[in-house]
C-alpha cells in the first residue's frame, strides 16, 4: 500500500532474538503502523472520493447520469488534463507525437495529469481511435501504484486510423488511478496520434427491478404430502379468486385468496393461496389470479433428488488444488489444479506467513512466522479464492450432519453412500458425502501450527501458538474477475492463527472422527488427535482473537470477537467423540450450556459462521450420549422451532419464511433456520414442524417477493449472473455460469457494492436483491451457503 515497509525480522526463530527484534519494531514503528492504517483506509471499499496530490490536476466529481471520467478526450481544449514524453501537439482532434525506435519500457507515453477513482468490482469501458506511422502494440494500462493496475492490455496500432474498446473490472480499489498510453517498444521511430479517448462507468440508471410474476411460488414444486402455498401481490384487500391448472390446461382445483395485508420486509399487499389438498404428481402445473400467472411447477415425490446431488457436487467444482474432471463436473466446467506452485500459481504447496509490512494493516502491529506450510486442498470459499478455516468449518460440518443424521433418524434409506456423487473417490468404499467433507478437512488440518514452534507477537508479547490453527489464507491482493486458479499470479500467505479457526478445527475434527471410524480409523484417529490438540491450544490462548482490520488484502476478515459459542461447539463434538469428562465439564462450564434458547440459537437471525453454538446442541439433541439433561437440549431445539413458526406465521409474514432480517447471505440464514425446525420433526415426530420447514424452503426457490429462485438452474427464473471468480460469465462469455445447483446469497439490507449502490437505493429488505456479478454482497457463492442448502435439501429428499 501506500505504507510499503520491505524489512525482514532477522532471527525471528529464536525466541530470545525475537524479543529483540520485537521491541525494536515497536520503537521504530511507534507511527508507522497508525501511518500505515491510514493508508489502508485510503484503498478500502469505503473510500468514494478522489485523493489530491500536490502539483496535479484533480479531475472533478462525477455528474449522476453523465459517467465520463476523461477530461478533454477529445483535445478540444488543446492539451489540457494530459502529459506526454516526447511533448507532441494536437493535429486534426488528435494527440500526435513522434516515438524514438526502440524507446525503452515507459519512457514515451501520454498520461492524464489529474487522478480518478476506480472503484473495485465496478465495470469500465475506455475507448479511443489511433494509428501509427509504424504497425506496432501500444500498452493500455490504468496504474496506480503500487498497486497491480486494473487495466493492463495492448492495442496493435496501425498505419490506418482504428477505433479501440476495452472493458474491464477493477480488482482492487484505485483511489489515485490515471489512464496512460504506453508507446516503447516501437521497431523504428514512429509518429503515433491517438484522440476521440473516453473512459465510463457502466451506466445502470436504465435498471428496472423485475418483480414479476404477481403469483408467487416454489418453481421447482411441491411435494404431494406437503403443504403447497402461494403468494399472490394485488392492490386489492378483497379476496380473489384463483385456479389451478395441469399442462393440458385443465382445472384441477380453484378457491379465493386469503387477504394478508402488507408483508412488512416487502412492503407489498399480499394474499396466500393454499393448494395442498392438490397431491396428483405432474409437471407443467400453473396457478392463476386476477391477471396474473404464475411460473409452472411440479408436483413430485422425487422432487428434491436432483437439487441434493446438485447441491454437493457444488463442493466439486470449488475444490483446489486438483484437476476438474469434465467427465464429471461437464465439460464447460472442467480446469486445471490451481495453487499448486505451477507458474504462474505461488501455490499452496509451501505458503509463508503474511508479509511483515501487510500485517501492520491487518494487525496494527508486526506479525509473521518462520515456517511455511502445505495447504493444498480445501474448497475455494465464496466468489474469491481465497480458504478460510471459520468457513471450512461450519461447511465441512453441514456435510458431516446430513450424513451422520442418517445413522440417528429411523427409518431413513441412506442415499448418501459410496457412488451417489460425480466425485474422483466414488466407488472407493468411503460413502461420497464423506469423501467431499475430507476434500476440506484434509486442509483445515494442514493449518494447523507446528508443534514446538518459535513464538509470535500478539498484542505485543510473544505467545506460543503451537497447535492453533491459521485464520485464513488467501491472495495478497485481489485477482479480477475471471481468474482461473492456474492461472492466479498473486502470492498466497497465510495469516495469524485464531481462537476460533482453532476451535472450527477441534469441532470438526472430532466429528470427523466419528464419521470415518468405520470407513478409514486411521483418518479418523488423525482428526481427533489433530482435534485434541487444537481445543487445548484454544484453552491456553482464549482471546486470540480474529480482528476486523485485517481485510481487503486480497481476502475477507471473517473478524469475531466472540468465541463462547466456538468453545460451546467444539466441546459439544469433543464430549459427543470421546465421552470424556473433562470435556463434559468443559461444556457444563459454558455459558451456553443455561443460555436460554433465543441465545443458543441466535434468533431470531440464526446461526451461521460466527455464531455456531447451535450446531453444538443440535448435535447433542441427536447424536446418542450419556449427558443427563439430554431431554432439556431436545426441548431447546423444539422452543426453538416454536419461535420460529412464531415467525411464519405472523400476519406481517406474507412468504412463509424464517426471517426478519436480510444480512449478508440471507439465504443461509432462512436455511440455518428450516434445519433447526426440520430437526425438530427428527426429534419429535411432529408434522406440524415438517410442513413448516417444507415451506420456508420455498422462499429460496421462488416465494419471494422478487419470485425468484436463487439457485441457479432450478425454476424459471434463477440466477444468471453469479459473482463468482470461476463462474464470470457476465464479463467473459468464455468463463461458463454457475454450475445448477449453487445458491445465491439473495436480499441484503445492508449491500454495498457498486450495482447495489446504483439500483438498490432505499429499497425495501426483501427486494434489495440485484442479479449483477459484481454484486458480491447479494448475489455470490460461498460454500456455507451451499451447505446450509445441502443439509436441508437433503432432509426434504427424505420427505414424499
Amino acid at each position: 500500500m501506500l505504507c510499503k515497509l520491505d524489512l525482514v525480522l532477522s532471527n525471528w526463530a529464536q525466541p530470545s532474538s525475537a524479543i529483540v527484534a520485537a521491541t525494536w519494531w515497536f520503537v521504530m514503528l511507534k507511527y508507522s503502523a497508525l501511518a500505515c492504517l491510514a493508508a489502508q483506509r485510503l484503498f478500502t471499499a469505503e473510500a468514494r472520493s478522489v485523493l489530491p496530490l500536490e502539483a496535479r490536476d484533480v479531475s472533478p466529481p462525477l455528474i449522476p447520469g453523465t459517467p465520463q471520467i476523461i477530461t478533454n478526450g477529445n483535445f478540444g481544449n488543446g492539451s489540457y488534463g494530459w502529459e506526454s514524453s516526447p511533448t507532441g501537439q494536437v493535429r486534426d482532434g488528435l494527440y500526435c507525437l513522434s516515438v524514438p525506435a526502440n524507446s525503452p519500457g515507459n519512457s514515451s507515453y501520454l498520461r492524464t495529469t489529474y487522478d480518478f477513482l476506480e472503484t473495485k468490482n465496478d465495470v469500465y469501458t475506455v475507448n479511443f481511435t489511433a494509428r501509427s506511422t509504424v504497425g506496432f502494440d501500444i500498452t493500455v494500462l490504468t496504474p496506480d501504484l503500487p498497486l497491480d493496475p486494473n487495466l493492463n492490455t495492448t492495442a496493435a496500432l496501425t498505419t490506418s486510423l482504428h477505433p479501440f474498446s476495452f472493458t474491464f473490472s477493477p480488482a482492487n480499489q484505485a483511489p489515485n488511478a490515471t489512464l496512460e498510453f504506453v508507446f516503447g517498444g516501437t521497431p523504428a521511430q514512429a509518429e503515433v496520434c491517438i484522440g476521440n479517448i473516453s473512459m465510463k462507468r457502466i451506466d445502470r440508471s436504465s435498471y428496472v427491478q423485475d418483480l414479476e410474476p404477481a403469483l408467487k411460488i416454489n418453481q421447482l414444486g411441491y411435494l404431494p404430502q406437503g403443504p403447497k402455498i402461494a403468494t399472490y401481490v394485488t392492490n386489492s384487500t378483497n379476496a380473489t379468486p384463483w385456479s389451478l391448472a395441469d399442462s393440458a390446461d385443465d382445472k384441477v382445483a380453484q378457491g379465493s385468496t386469503v387477504p394478508q395485508g402488507i408483508d412488512a420486509t416487502s412492503g407489498q399487499n399480499v394474499a396466500t393461496i393454499d393448494f395442498t389438498n392438490v397431491t396428483q404428481e405432474g409437471t407443467g402445473y400453473t396457478l392463476r389470479a386476477g391477471s396474473a400467472t404464475s411460473f409452472p411447477f411440479a408436483i413430485s415425490s422425487t422432487l428434491y433428488e436432483p437439487l441434493r446431488q446438485d447441491s454437493l457436487q457444488f463442493f466439486y467444482q470449488e475444490r483446489s488444488g486438483i484437476a476438474i474432471d469434465a467427465t464429471l463436473a461437464g465439460a464447460e466446467y472442467a480446469r486445471a489444479a490451481g495453487h499448486l506452485q505451477i507458474p504462474p500459481n505461488k501455490g499452496d504447496a509451501e505458503v509463508p506467513c503474511q508479509a511483515v509490512h501487510d500485517s501492520l494493516i491487518a494487525y496494527l502491529e508486526p506479525w509473521t512466522c518462520n515456517y511455511t506450510l502445505d495447504v493444498t486442498q480445501g474448497w475455494y470459499d465464496a466468489g474469491d479464492q481465497g480458504k478460510y478455516v471459520v468457513n471450512g468449518g461450519i461447511s465441512a460440518a453441514q456435510l458431516l450432519m446430513e450424513f451422520e443424521r442418517t445413522r440417528h433418524v429411523q427409518n431413513l434409506t441412506n442415499p448418501l453412500g459410496d457412488g451417489s456423487l460425480r466425485v474422483p473417490e466414488r466407488n472407493n468404499g468411503v460413502p461420497d458425502i464423506l469423501d467431499e467433507a475430507r476434500w476440506e478437512l484434509e486442509f483445515m488440518l494442514k493449518m494447523q501450527v507446528p508443534a514446538g514452534s518459535a513464538p509470535q507477537l500478539f498484542n505485543g508479547s510473544l505467545v506460543d501458538m503451537s497447535g492453533m490453527a491459521h485464520h485464513k489464507m488467501h491472495d495478497n491482493q485481489w485477482t479480477p474477475l475471471p481468474t482461473d486458479p492456474s492461472q492466479d499470479p498473486k502470492r498466497r500467505e497465510l495469516h495469524r492463527p485464531s481462537t476460533a479457526a482453532t476451535l472450527n478445527l477441534a469441532a470438526a475434527g472430532a466429528m470427523a472422527a466419528r464419521s470415518f471410524a468405520t470407513y478409514d480409523n486411521a483418518f479418523a484417529q488423525q482428526c481427533l488427535q489433530a482435534a485434541t490438540t487444537a481445543y487445548a491450544a484454544a484453552m491456553k490462548n482464549p482471546g486470540i482473537l480474529a480482528p476486523g482490520t485485517d481485510w481487503d488484502l486480497g481476502g475477507g476478515a471473517y473478524s469475531d470477537d466472540d468465541v463462547s459459542d466456538e468453545f460451546y461447539w467444539a466441546a459439544a463434538e469433543m464430549y459427543l467423540t470421546t465421552g470424556q469428562n473433562e470435556y463434559l465439564s468443559y461444556l457444563q462450564n459454558n455459558t451456553y450450556f443455561t443460555a436460554n434458547t433465543t441465545t443458543l440459537f441466535s434468533i431470531p437471525s440464526g446461526f451461521s459462521w460466527g455464531s455456531v453454538a447451535a450446531l453444538g446442541q443440535l448435535d447433542l439433541a441427536m447424536v446418542p450420549s450419556n449427558i443427563s439433561n439430554h431431554s432439556a437440549i431436545v426441548r431447546s431445539v423444539l422452543n426453538a422451532a416454536d419461535m420460529y413458526l412464531a415467525v411464519q406465521r405472523n400476519s406481517s409474514n406474507g412468504y412463509g419464511h424464517f426471517l426478519i432480517t436480510y444480512p449478508w447471505g440471507s439465504n443461509s440464514n432462512n436455511l440455518n433456520n428450516v434445519q433447526v425446525v426440520a430437526s425438530a420433526y427428527d426429534l419429535s415426530g411432529n408434522s406440524t414442524y415438517r410442513d413448516a420447514a417444507l415451506q420456508a424452503i420455498d422462499y429460496v426457490l421462488g416465494r419471494n417477493a422478487l419470485a425468484q429462485s436463487y439457485i441457479r438452474g432450478y425454476g424459471a427464473k434463477t440466477p444468471s449472473n453469479i459473482h463468482s471468480r470461476l463462474y464470470a460469465h457476465e464479463l467473459n462469455d468464455r468463463s461458463p455460469r454457475a454450475p445448477a445447483g449453487s445458491m445465491a446469497g439473495g436480499a441484503n439490507e445492508d449491500a454495498n457494492d457498486p450495482p447495489a449502490n446504483d439500483v438498490l437505493p432505499g429499497c425495501e429488505p426483501m427486494l434489495c436483491y440485484v442479479d449483477d456479478v459484481n454484486s458480491y454482497s447479494t448475489n455470490e457463492v460461498a460454500i456455507n451457503w451451499n451447505s446450509a442448502l445441502a443439509w436441508v435439501v437433503g432432509w426434504a429428499a427424505n420427505h414424499r
